[in-house]
């Protein structure tokens, strides 16, 4: 079953639980951006956890193995369910920050990031300084293969990725999915979208949806909608 985790890209920690409390039960899980954390830091953790929610704490680490080692530890100690980095870092940093997580009780899931779906075929070949093809469809797959050797549960990836990484990674592998838009909704500066369907019926464990919840007039009933559009796609 792909699970809903719900961003909460707000201006302010109020903002953001007050998201949390119209919400209500239909979100369980719910991701903390960088932009959430620089304002309240393991506050906005503690509070999403005295709520009975679980916590992604998106802040995509990468640095030398050390420094991340020891950031992986400190986020791991607030309560995080799951904390990411980037899986560009290498083998070295993925493998110490998996070392890391494994030093917290409970263990939170730590995850890879692979290709950011704001990246197309153009700004991944610039980030990387190539002349040669370089297509995130091609590119993610192996970065997931050494995510996983590294002691990684899963990555974060593109719907459009989901197939090739399934074989590179197995089924056991977490596939956490942003870019996710229903249909009719502005796909903002994200490139390589999927609606929520598709996402799911690729075989997603995760979709992270944002300002299509937390900017609906309605966000209760959007969210609803969204894991509707789940279930229904679970089932074909």
């Amino acid at each position: 079953m792909t699970n809903l985790i719900a961003a909460l890209d707000t201006p302010s920690l109020e903002e953001g639980l007050g998201l949390v409390d119209k919400l209500g039960d239909s979100v369980e899980w719910f991701k903390v951006g960088s932009r959430l954390f620089c304002l309240s830091g393991p506050t906005a953790v503690r509070e999403l956890k005295k709520r009975g929610k679980k916590v992604f704490l998106d802040l995509k680490f990468h640095d030398i193995p050390n420094t991340v080692a020891n950031a992986v530890e400190a986020v791991a100690g607030s309560g995080a369910d799951m904390v990411n980095v980037h899986a560009l870092g290498g083998s070295e940093m993925m493998r110490a920050a998996a070392g890391a997580a494994k030093k917290s009780n409970p263990e939170p899931l730590i995850i890879a990031v692979t290709v950011l779906t704001s990246m197309n075929d153009d700004s991944l070949r610039e980030a990387l300084g190539s002349e040669a093809p370089c297509a995130p469809e091609t590119h993610a797959p192996r970065l997931a293969e050494m995510a996983k050797n590294s002691g990684m549960d899963g990555v974060v990836c593109s719907a459009w990725e989901i197939e090739a990484i399934r074989r590179v990674a197995g089924d056991d592998f977490k596939l956490i999915v942003p870019g996710i838009r229903p249909s009719g909704t502005d796909i903002g500066d994200q490139k390589r979208v999927a609606t929520p369907a598709m996402a799911t019926e690729k075989g997603a464990d995760f979709i992270v949806v944002g300002r299509p919840i937390y900017a609906a007039r309605n966000p209760a009933e959007a969210a609803n909608a969204i894991t509707a559009e789940i279930a229904r796609a679970t089932k074909q």
